[in-house]
């Protein structure tokens, strides 16, 4: 079995190949279309980058599973020891727009454990890497999150979030709201500490966040589902139940606020 840090030197390789073929396609009007059943859109771009980490990853890890937002669901993936959990382009419809902030995240997982991370933004020239037993680095320097109160804070997350209904106090904290497209780049930005904290209730698909749970994790932000459990992954159904990522004080201070 590989150690963790041979896995994420394959996983940067193959977060770097990805970032050349998606920057191909990038602005340059790719063939989208909308995959139906409110799963969102996805693009020419995102299949290439899918097919080459499928072969690259598969070939240098062939005993690994493998989990990705463009490929079939594989069930073989649930006995494999270690998985790949992927998304080729998280943000795919900030990168139809022309916009730079889309990613690619990628992740092994062992067991329920996320043990090696990549989130990768080709245009922004933004590499976060983390293994279980490493720091989190940002171009191969350390990262931390903030550890601050709630009010005034910075919190990514989407507009929803405002509703009453979801707040002990029937209204939401003093927080600023800010957003954006790529859910792995959110928990990277909050690992960071460019933002306080990310936040979703919605349950949240494995690709967008295998990677970015990690490296929050390692940086020294408390990691948790929405209502303060531990994240598992290479599960059944492939989600998780909503995310807090923050530091220490203002993670406890939203999972009080929340209702």
């Amino acid at each position: 079995m590989q150690a963790p840090s041979d896995d994420l030197d394959l996983l940067i390789r193959a977060a770097h190949e990805a970032g050349q073929i998606a920057l191909r396609f990038w602005r340059r009007d790719p063939v989208a279309w909308d995959k139906g059943g409110g799963a969102g859109p996805v693009t020419e771009a995102d299949l290439a980058v899918n097919d080459a980490m499928l072969a690259m990853l598969t070939a240098a890890r062939p005993d690994y599973g493998w989990l990705s937002e463009e490929s079939e669901a594989d069930p073989a993936r649930l006995d494999a020891q270690r998985c790949f959990i992927v998304d080729p382009i998280d943000g795919t419809r900030a990168f139809i727009d022309g916009q730079d902030g889309f990613s690619h995240s990628l992740a092994i997982a062992d067991g329920s454990r996320i043990i090696a991370a990549v989130v990768h933004l080709p245009v922004l020239d933004l590499t976060y890497t983390a293994t279980a037993d490493g720091p989190a680095l940002l171009n191969g320097q350390p990262i931390a999150p903030t550890d601050r109160d709630i009010d005034g804070a910075g919190v990514l997350t989407y507009r929803g979030i405002s509703d009453g209904q979801y707040w002990r106090s029937g209204a939401m904290p003093g927080f600023q709201r800010e957003f954006r497209s790529s859910l792995a780049w959110r928990l990277s930005l909050a690992a960071e500490g460019r933002f306080d904290a990310a936040l979703s209730l919605r349950a949240a698909w494995e690709w967008d966040i295998a990677a970015g749970s990690l490296i929050a994790e390692r940086a020294g932000a408390r990691v948790t589902d929405r209502r303060g459990r531990p994240m598992q992954f290479n599960s059944p159904r492939a989600q998780v139940d909503g995310l807090i990522v923050a530091g220490p004080t203002l993670h406890r201070q939203l999972l009080e606020a929340l209702a």
